[in-house]
């Protein structure tokens, strides 16, 4: 009898690689965007920065465009965490909103990201495609994932709202106030007064929304 181990079973070995050349791309990609915005990006520097070849980016992502959505998405998914029904914060209601409107605002002031936003803004005068493909992949993509965390709350009972969609851009409004408007022109709102903002958004929103 032979005493010879049987040969291991075959392990696909393409697909850790791919998911991680996927992964590289991404991450290469999301910086030279956040960096350097849409136009300045070349997929030459994002194949280079990522370690593969411009031809591996192709057999990943149809085009420029389409990697920049993967991207906004990525950077997004950051954020949403804060939303997602298994991970939000535990606690009353008020506590949650609170803690996702502090994770917001923390979120969408950051440089990189008031930067980022200026490019994307500014290059969408020539290009709409690529304004709309941003409000897609990130505000209306987290716009979507918040309004699902307040129709999980209207099924508990924590909340009585009869549209979550228009709801969550009220929450979101309100907690921004003129911040981003203030951040744009210069001028740096105090941790107090961005606290003091989120608090009030807070106490208005359920001033209108907890149950009677």
């Amino acid at each position: 009898m032979s005493t010879t181990s049987p040969p291991p079973a075959h392990r696909k070995l393409g697909r850790p690689s791919d998911t991680a050349k996927r992964a590289a791309i991404v991450g290469a990609a999301s910086r030279s965007f956040f960096e350097r915005g849409f136009a300045a990006t070349s997929l030459e520097q994002v194949a280079a920065d990522a370690g593969v070849s411009k031809v591996t980016i192709y057999n990943h992502f149809r085009d420029k465009r389409t990697l920049f959505i993967a991207a906004v998405e990525r950077e997004c998914a950051r954020m949403k965490g804060h939303f997602s029904i298994e991970d939000a914060p535990g606690g009353a209601i008020r506590d949650r909103l609170r803690a996702i409107g502090e994770a917001m605002v923390a979120f969408l002031s950051r440089p990189e990201m008031i930067r980022f936003e200026h490019r994307i803004a500014a290059e969408t005068e020539s290009d709409p495609q690529i304004g709309l493909a941003f409000l897609e992949a990130g505000p209306r993509r987290m716009k979507r994932a918040f309004g699902e965390f307040l129709e999980h709350a209207v099924r508990g009972g924590e909340l009585d709202i009869a549209d979550p969609a228009i709801a969550a851009e009220q929450f979101v409004s309100m907690c921004k106030g003129m911040g981003d408007l203030e951040r744009r022109f210069g001028a740096h709102p105090s941790r107090a007064a961005i606290q003091k903002r989120i608090d009030s958004a807070v106490d208005v929103f359920l001033a209108a929304y907890a149950p009677r």
